[in-house]
């Protein structure tokens, strides 16, 4: 499929690194992700629903996105994703760089994404952050998935606690 049709199927990738348009304003950064017929059509309630799960991005709204900190600059990147209205956003490694505060704040905002009826891929090194919020969790190897399961039941697996966290069984 063409770029264009995989997000008109509702796929939205946040790649690693956030690639927002620095010298464009937040509200631009947005704007263009409202670009198919169907998030155009929805622009005005995306836009508040953005604004509601990032408030600090309508107070910067007229700032030029390169001049956001690191944090705001992921709230973008998310925000831009989320006007395309997706039926499913893929996020990859949110939490890079971030502070331990802001990745907190991140892994909730995704969880009321998830909420409001988006379906969410998370690839994270924060492993154990995000098996807490997660319906379903893979672990890769080499390309291969050797252990899945629901995220709590991966957090209480005693051979996923060895391998990730480095934790023994007490005795």
């Amino acid at each position: 499929m063409t770029p264009h049709g995989i997000v008109n199927a509702g796929l939205v990738q946040v790649p690693e690194g956030r690639h927002i348009f620095p010298k464009m304003t937040v509200l631009e950064n947005l704007d263009l992700g409202a670009y198919t017929n169907r998030a155009r059509s929805q622009r005005q309630q995306s836009l508040e629903f953005v604004f509601n799960l990032f408030p600090r991005l309508r107070e910067r709204s007229e700032q030029t996105a390169g001049t956001l900190s690191g944090g705001e600059q992921q709230m973008l990147a998310i925000g831009r994703a989320l006007m395309t209205v997706p039926r499913l956003l893929m996020l990859d490694e949110p939490s890079q760089g971030l502070a331990p505060i802001l990745v907190k704040q991140l892994l909730s905002t995704v969880k009321t994404i998830n909420q409001a009826g988006c379906t969410i891929l998370l690839v994270e090194q924060n492993v154990e952050d995000a098996l807490e919020l997660a319906a379903r969790g893979y672990v890769l190897q080499t390309g291969r998935i050797v252990m899945e399961g629901s995220g709590q039941n991966l957090l209480t697996d005693q051979c996923f606690r060895e391998a990730y966290f480095g934790l023994a069984e007490m005795r």
